[in-house]
């Protein structure tokens, strides 16, 4: 039986689709092995939001190369997409395959194998039109299950390569994807992660059909689902609609991701992003209204070109004031290609960090404010491993809807199981809990009574 090994690089959606290609060879009586060992083909996932992000690409090649030379190097991805020459000029790839036709990998193997031609399956991403179907019916060592429900991105934001990387906004059929989701949790997932590329743009290609609508169809259609998470949606989509629907529902959990980038009026503008500062408060407190206790964390770009000591104030200020729960914080970096890699007035290092080391204090702050409001209430947790660095004690984690990280002890048995943990001292990375018992117990109390 022939051996393939995977190395994803990148964001949750590359994982996801590591996880689909991973099928497509399991169907071709593939074995799966570690990366680190020796395999007949490697699979090699690629990112390219940054220029670190090619760049560790790369290094990821070149180190399946050096694993075995003989095996068939296969680099797939958004490295992949945007510069297919620059890939298959490393000594040593055999095959190139972008961000589409994932699917045809095992043909070029085999067509590989047949006449010992490099070959180049990348074609122009923009014409694409169609999502593509990519299965996914379990994960590797997941206890929340990833569902992609759209490809690709229309807004251009000046400092991002994506939409050449993904191509334009594509949304995948809602009968698939409930049709994925009920086939996900028949595998035992108690909570579904919607994805995307621009997840909250879902529906924005189709007639009559929308993110809300999606929502409630999971909700009402696939029973036994109990958490339904968004990855990630913009301000701009948050509609009324959605706000009601999130209202309504007794399944997506009580957190948003909703990246800001800068909350200073004239940096969005030269970001190139759809919405005011003004919009942006508006909608969290349309939210907060809806959904009190709402967990809303971000992604927040420092060090923007031409950002001023003024503007991030006003991006701190606003963080501050509006106190999101945790915020993922980037130092500006230039990636080739985009206008604002070509902008003047780029920001030195120096000032980026110590932007950078503000904003994160100010995170942490936040994040354990907001924690202390649950101390000493009992909260739902989805037990998903054993403390990465106590793996010989008997201390589990695992998150509540609202995203707080709970450390409790336990046992194996409850790995993937919804159960109730008090928590006894709130802080931050994480929250000190106490096990009290399983939601079956729960169910199967009401039953007899």
């Amino acid at each position: 039986m022939p051996s393939v090994a995977f190395h994803t690089l990148g964001c949750k959606v590359n994982h996801y689709e590591t996880e689909a290609i991973w099928q497509i060879f399991k169907t071709a009586t593939y074995e799966r092995t570690a990366y680190e060992s020796k395999a007949d083909v490697y699979v090699i996932n690629t990112c390219t939001v940054t220029n670190t992000g090619d760049k560790k690409s790369r290094q990821a090649i070149r180190r399946a190369i050096r694993k075995n030379p003989e095996a068939v190097i296969c680099v797939t991805g958004c490295y992949a997409q945007t510069s297919p020459a620059e890939v298959m000029s490393i000594p040593g790839v055999d095959i190139v395959v972008g961000t589409q036709d994932r699917s045809k990998m095992i043909d070029y193997i085999e067509r590989y194998r047949k006449e010992r031609q490099p070959i180049n399956g990348v074609g122009n991403i923009m014409k694409a039109n169609v999502y593509e179907e990519l299965d996914v019916p379990a994960f590797t060592d997941r206890t929340r299950a990833s569902l992609k429900i759209q490809e690709g991105c229309n807004n251009f934001c000046t400092f991002c390569i994506i939409p050449w990387a993904r191509g334009l906004l594509r949304s995948r059929d809602p009968e698939q994807v409930i049709a994925q989701a009920t086939q996900l949790v028949d595998a035992g997932y108690k909570e579904i992660v919607l994805t995307g590329i621009h997840t909250g743009g879902y529906g924005e290609d189709m007639k009559e059909y929308n993110f809300a609508k999606l929502l409630k169809s999971l909700e009402a259609d696939v029973p036994g689902l109990k958490r339904i998470r968004i990855s990630s949606i913009e301000a701009s989509q948050i509609t009324d609609e959605v706000i009601a629907v999130l209202q309504a529902s007794e399944k997506v959990v009580p957190h948003l991701h909703i990246p800001i980038q800068s909350a200073s009026d004239t940096v969005l503008q030269r970001m190139r992003r759809k919405y005011t500062m003004a919009q942006f408060a508006e909608k969290l407190s349309k939210l907060r209204k809806a959904l009190p206790g709402l967990a809303v964390t971000s992604d927040v770009i420092v060090g923007f070109p031409g950002e001023t000591e003024e503007e991030f104030m006003e991006t701190f200020q606003f963080i501050a004031q509006h106190k999101f729960s945790e915020l993922h914080v980037f130092p500006y970096s230039q990636r080739t290609g985009t206008p604002a890699a070509r902008m003047d007035d780029q920001v030195g290092d120096e000032i980026k960090q110590e932007r950078v080391h503000k904003l994160i204090a100010l995170s942490d702050q936040l994040a354990k404010e907001y924690a202390s409001t649950f101390e000493g209430e009992v909260v739902e947790v989805i037990p998903e491993e054993r403390l990465k660095d106590q793996p010989d004690s008997d201390l589990f984690v695992g998150y509540t809807p609202n995203y707080l990280k709970v450390v409790f002890k336990g046992h194996e048995e409850l790995i993937g199981k919804l159960v109730k943990v008090k928590i006894l001292s709130a802080g931050y990375p994480h929250n000190e809990g106490v096990y009290v018992r399983t939601l079956e117990d729960d169910d199967r109390q009401s039953l007899s009574s």
